[in-house]
């Protein structure tokens, strides 16, 4: 376990099995962090255990050195076993309190909300270390989830203390508004590992969170 801790704004990119695996995973992961990624998630759905433990200990190797968290979808113990810096907890995953007396105090714990700011308060009175909405708009990599909308973002935004991270169609062309709406991290799937250069696309996100910055300070 590294210490690194959660950033308070920034690109979350996440892993695709079915795009990325080996060392071309690998690659990727470290070509979005240089354009700019500040959290990555490992998430594939496979069924190979075994690839699916030696991917998530390389890609905790890798992004140690760059000084990037690496958390682990769905599986806490696979966290565990590749020492990951966290979990990301969805609704038919484990508990938040089972997780984090598995995972202890350290480790990044991140629950998925959907569209519910209720949701969202439960987490964070239970520990958690950020929060997700989503699917904000139209996804290829889950059409069928659940969608959120703005007002639950701004809604949230006046009750939750924790980092909110925005998921689901998310381009640089829409990301702005959800920006604007309270979200400090915007997650992203096939935005950035689904194009041939990730840094490239992982930069195009980037430059909002910059753009925010300066407006802020303007």
């Amino acid at each position: 376990m590294s210490g690194i801790e959660f950033p308070t704004r920034g690109l979350y990119a996440i892993t695709d099995g079915a795009l990325h695996s080996g060392e071309a995973l690998e690659r990727a992961v470290l070509d979005a962090i240089s354009g700019g990624a500040r959290v990555i998630q490992y998430r594939d759905k496979s069924a190979d255990g075994d690839r699916r433990r030696a991917e998530a200990v390389m890609l905790v190797r890798a992004c140690r050195r760059r000084g990037v968290p690496l958390i682990v979808n769905d599986d806490v113990e696979l966290a565990l076993r590749s020492d990951a810096d966290g979990v990301h907890l969805g609704r038919d995953d484990a508990s938040l309190p089972a997780a984090r007396s598995r995972l202890g105090g350290q480790r990044i714990i991140g629950v998925s909300c959907y569209n519910q700011v209720e949701r969202a308060v439960a987490a964070q009175r239970g520990g958690a270390d950020y929060v997700a909405f989503g699917s904000m708009f139209s996804s290829t990599t889950k059409p069928g989830a659940e969608r959120a909308d703005i007002a639950t973002l701004v809604a949230a935004r006046t009750r939750i203390h924790l980092p909110i991270v925005a998921i689901g169609g998310i381009t640089p062309r829409n990301g702005a508004s959800l920006l604007d709406a309270g979200v400090d991290l915007l997650a992203v799937v096939s935005g950035v590992f689904g194009h041939g250069d990730p840094a490239a696309a992982a930069r195009r996100y980037a430059r909002l969170f910059a753009r925010q910055a300066m407006d802020e300070e303007s």
